[in-house]
């Protein structure tokens, strides 16, 4: 009888298999073939920036071993790993609709019957053991509403992969841009002492010449508050240190070590790669895990059509069982008995829910377009953006450095115009104002510069890792 049973079941698994999927056919990508700022050299068959590996990007070892602590610990990340546990094992639970779920079962009862129920004489005590091997409501997939579902759940599990992909991208991101906004403030900081230092001396002679009767005492006051100044923007900065370190620790999921990450003898030393190509729209967009996770969203919409199709057709699923029951457990098997039991049921009248579901599942698969096509989009215009600021930011820096040669020039002669008592200390102050403020913008520049490289490391899709979706495949 189980022979029987077992070819029956593996006869109806080879007629199932039906599928009303619409055919999958990706958009196109509603975005311009080339960047507005044209790479010349991807066109040239060079290596493009998007295809390094993260270590390859940034060889600086402080962001190097930064980076690898927060892949290690980052909370965000573990999380997005855990999401993709979750996505797997609701695959599973799809695919295992397919196959028939066969169970055992067993059962013994024992029942006492007094003397004199029932016309017995005397008590009586019966016994029954019972057991059984079958398969119950196993629904055959005729017309591929189960292999739709489990399409969509695969395409699902997917997608959630491409999102740990992304999350991993953002945080190296993050961390990066975070290291070099400590960079930046700690030489912001270092800058402000250095200023500190020199208008506390200039204050010191300042008033020892007013002490002599030589300067006045609007000199003094007015060197009074430039150092003043200085010791504000010295607490600035100060707080602004330890608030990058704070956002750090959070990035990295653990305690940040300041040795790890020595400041730089310039934020021109920090070792980023810089002179490579993006490439063009149609080989980077692709390869970005948001758009394929869009993409892959996109295929499990697509999907969820094939099961609301399915609903309008008939179900038919199979309950069948086998097996004995005997007052003695050495004839359990004697006497077989089994039972076969199809059903099937047709949808006659559903009031319009059938055709609701089917409506919803082509709307949601439209919004899916547009996410994706949206997507695509949104990552055009990252790329653009990145791209225009590297083709300025370069230039800005020169500039802005000439400007930093020009206000030191104009500085150094005013005080010495100032200590041979042709001027006064006054437009001393405004050309040390200058300098300094034409210093800390060439600083900010350089952290702006760096961040502009990282970010365009990012929307390039650089440091994605598919050897983690193949294996999941």
């Amino acid at each position: 009888m189980i022979k029987k049973l077992s070819s029956l079941l593996a006869a109806t698994t080879l007629l199932a298999g039906c599928s009303l999927i619409p055919d999958y056919l990706r958009p196109d990508a509603p975005v311009a073939p080339s960047w507005p700022q044209a790479d010349s050299a991807a066109r040239a068959g060079a290596p493009l920036m998007g295809d390094l590996a993260w270590k390859a990007f940034f060889k600086d070892p402080g962001l190097q071993a930064l980076i690898e602590q927060a892949l290690a610990n980052n909370r965000d990340l573990r999380v997005a790993a855990l999401n993709i546990e979750v996505a797997r094992s609701t695959y599973r639970v799809s695919e295992s609709a397919l196959f028939p779920q066969i169970n055992a079962n067993g059962g013994f009862t024992s029942q006492r019957i007094p003397k004199g129920v029932g016309g017995s004489t005397a008590d009586v005590t019966n016994r029954t053991y019972q057991a059984n091997l079958g398969v119950t409501s196993w629904e055959l997939d005729f017309f591929g509403k189960l292999s739709s579902q489990q399409e969509q759940a695969y395409e699902n599990f997917l997608a959630t992969e491409e999102a740990r992909q992304a999350t991993r991208i953002s945080l190296i991101a993050e961390v990066a841009n975070a290291a070099l906004s400590l960079y930046g403030d700690r030489a912001l900081l270092a800058l402000t002492e250095e200023t500190l230092a020199s208008r506390e001396d200039s204050l010191g002679l300042i008033q020892r010449s007013f002490d002599n009767g030589v300067s006045s005492q609007v000199d003094v006051a007015q060197a009074r508050t430039a150092v003043e100044t200085a010791r504000v923007n010295k607490v600035k900065y100060q707080r602004q240190v330890e608030l990058d370190k704070n956002a750090l620790t959070l990035l990295l999921g653990g305690p940040f070590d300041e040795s790890r990450l020595p400041s730089p003898a310039s934020l021109d030393a920090v070792g980023l790669v810089e002179d490579m190509p993006a490439g063009l729209p149609s080989e980077v967009l692709l390869r970005r895990p948001d758009v394929a996770q869009a993409e892959h969203s996109l295929k499990a919409a697509n999907a969820n059509i094939g099961a609301a199709r399915a609903a309008f057709f008939p179900s038919i699923s199979l309950t069948a069982s086998g097996g004995g029951t005997s007052g003695t457990l050495d004839t359990l098997t004697a006497s077989p008995a089994w039972i076969f039991n199809p059903q099937i049921t047709v949808p006659i009248f559903t009031a319009g829910k059938n055709q609701a579901n089917l409506d919803s599942a082509k709307a949601s698969r439209d919004i899916a377009v547009a996410t994706y096509e949206k997507t695509i989009q949104t990552a055009f215009r990252e790329v653009s953006d990145a791209l225009a600021a590297r083709a300025t930011l370069t230039q800005q820096i020169k500039s802005q450095g000439d400007l930093v040669t020009a206000t030191g020039d104009s500085y150094r002669l005013s005080r010495a115009r100032y200590d041979r008592g042709v001027d006064s200390y006054l437009n001393v102050l405004d050309s040390q104002r200058s300098l300094y403020s034409a210093q800390q913008d060439l600083i900010s520049t350089q952290v702006t510069r760096l961040s502009n490289l990282v970010t365009l490391y990012k929307v390039l899709g650089g440091g994605v890792e598919r050897d983690a979706v193949a294996k999941a495949e």
